[in-house]
């Protein structure tokens, strides 16, 4: 079982992106959004692109494997609306103030700057945790295991078995 204290909840992962918003950090807001709610990994952020987005698929190629990534519409909006008000024409939309793709030590720092505020215990806030919950909340809903690995871009289900595993409470409670 997944200990409770590591798993991120769906609650847990609202308070961050309201809290995000409430300090005026829009980029770390969708950035955690996009991760959610794409289960992409934080590495694959580069390939969500002005492009990808009015496309409303990003193809990803990472560990020598492509695939592609659904944006749904509401998040599409977001991040279109975001790139314009950012004057981001065209290439990745989360970038630095230099024109660089943001890194991951960074998003790992800001997403630890909104626990105090955000009322979320720091052990469970990291960038790849936003994975799992994606993964949990799919698998939730659709109860297909190969599916859910065709999408987080595993090519063995055994690993996407990790990525769903649920805390001992919840399976009691099942």
């Amino acid at each position: 079982y997944c200990p409770e204290e590591k798993e991120l909840t769906k609650a847990e992962y609202l308070r961050l992106i309201n809290t995000a918003k409430q300090k005026g950090n829009e980029r770390l807001n969708l950035i955690i959004q996009t991760i959610c709610g794409t289960g992409i990994r934080v590495s694959e952020l580069q390939y969500i692109t002005v492009e990808a987005v009015k496309h409303g698929e990003a193809f990803v190629s990472l560990k020598g494997k492509t695939r592609t990534v659904f944006i749904v519409r509401d998040l599409r909006k977001k991040l279109l609306s975001y790139a314009e008000r950012k004057g981001i024409k065209s290439g990745i939309i989360f970038v630095t103030r230099n024109g660089k793709a943001v890194s991951r030590t960074n998003i790992w720092r800001e997403m630890k700057s909104l626990c105090k505020e955000a009322n979320v215990n720091p052990d469970k806030v990291f960038p790849h945790n936003l994975r799992h919950l994606f993964a949990r909340t799919f698998y939730s809903i659709e109860k297909d295991i190969a599916k859910l690995a065709d999408i987080l871009g595993h090519s063995s289900i055994n690993t996407t078995r990790i990525y769903i595993v649920t805390t001992g409470s919840e399976h009691r409670k099942r």
